[in-house]
């Protein structure tokens, strides 16, 4: 019994990919002394205890993701598109939680935080959307029109269904992002691109124009085009991250010794340990800690924008391109947000932010990309 349980768990371990998963914990561990430095001023080490377990749950399923075999897994693709829509769906239900203006969590009772179903969903949509783009390349021409027009029906059933339901626009634009990436690595034409960017173009001036757009958004668009627009109010947020980042200069005020990670005022720093724990590492840290943080994201990134160029499938290598998009997207998004030359759209920066839900993702979804890895081997070495 002991050497077949031994035996197992070397199987799951050989499956893993020991640098992708280094880089994670790395990224992982950076971000959690950050969010200790960010929430002291709370005296609770709540936050922390969270992070810590999601943390190491997420490493646990990053090893079981990694045996998962996701061309085996879509066969099943009807049940979990179903999955996708009723998932989202539960939003609706009482379980739905609205968090500042979105309703994007699930509180359900027993469970020690809330659930956010687009962090879970996006990993689904990812493999399905993947699994569709081979299927029109191999039974249709997937430059035609029926073909964008049935992966448009996709994007919109899912996010757009997700937009309605939640008003959560950062989560759809990772979403419609991954779209982009996955779409143009399988040989997409680019005239279609350029026709969505410019009808996307007009559909937002045109809403904008008939006052469609909720203010409290045009007004985070004013913010970053005129910073002495409202500093008091809209841009508060991003004009004390600016000076968070501004006061830290190249080496930092130190750990634990932030002016605004610091202060006791919640105010001085908004949302520190979540969407502004990029200002909090470059106040505490500097232009240095930045660029640490940066360099793990991108390592990241680069690893599985590698294991796309090895798999041995075309669907596994559009899935590590959907995965390392979702990472990008919400890098560059997050981090200009801080530097308050984008809006703020809720996106938080990966592996360094707070966020159970987050957490658990990632660590599923470099799982997988690890999986799609390990399997690009040839069998002898596989069991070496």
């Amino acid at each position: 019994m002991l050497r077949r349980t031994t035996g197992i768990m070397g199987d799951i371990f050989r499956q893993a990919d020991p640098v992708l998963l280094a880089l994670c914990c790395a990224a992982t561990g950076y971000g959690l002394l950050m969010i200790t430095s960010a929430t002291r001023f709370l005296d609770t080490y709540r936050h922390v205890i969270v992070q810590g377990a999601a943390a190491v749950i997420g490493i646990a399923l990053y090893f079981l993701a990694s045996m998962v075999d996701v061309t085996e897994l879509v066969k099943k693709w009807k049940w979990i598109f179903l999955f996708n829509i009723g998932f989202i769906l539960l939003l609706k239900t009482p379980l739905g939680e609205e968090v500042n203006g979105n309703l994007a969590w699930l509180d359900i009772p027993l469970l020690p935080v809330n659930i956010q179903p687009a962090e879970f969903v996006k990993l689904t949509f990812i493999i399905l959307l993947a699994y569709q783009l081979v299927w029109l390349q191999d039974n249709r021409d997937l430059k035609s029109t029926r073909s964008i027009l049935m992966l448009g029906a996709h994007l919109a059933a899912v996010a757009g269904l997700y937009c309605v339901v939640s008003s959560d626009m950062g989560s759809t634009l990772v979403y419609a992002f991954a779209f982009a990436a996955m779409a143009f690595a399988a040989g997409t034409a680019i005239r279609w691109f350029v026709i969505a960017l410019t009808g996307g173009g007009i559909a937002f001036y045109l809403l904008w124009e008939l006052d469609k757009i909720p203010e409290y958004m045009k007004d985070r668009f004013r913010v970053v085009a005129d910073h002495s627009y409202r500093p008091l109010n809209e841009g508060w947020h991003q004009t004390r991250s600016l000076l968070a980042l501004g006061g830290g200069k190249v080496t930092g005020q130190g750990l634990f010794n932030g002016t605004q990670t610091q202060s006791e005022f919640s105010g001085s720093l908004p949302y520190r340990h979540t969407d502004f724990i990029f200002s909090v590492i470059g106040e505490e840290l500097g232009m240095l800690g930045c660029l640490l943080a940066l360099a793990l994201l991108a390592a990241i990134v680069i690893r599985c924008l590698m294991t796309a160029s090895l798999a041995k499938s075309r669907m596994e290598a559009y899935i590590c391109v959907g995965m390392a998009a979702t990472l990008i997207f919400q890098t560059v998004s997050n981090v200009g947000m801080c530097l308050f030359i984008m809006p703020v759209i809720g996106l938080t920066l990966p592996f360094f932010s707070y966020g159970g839900s987050s957490i658990l993702t990632l660590f599923l979804a470099m799982g997988i990309v690890s999986g799609i890895r390990s399997r690009t081997l040839p069998e002898w070495l596989r069991k070496t």
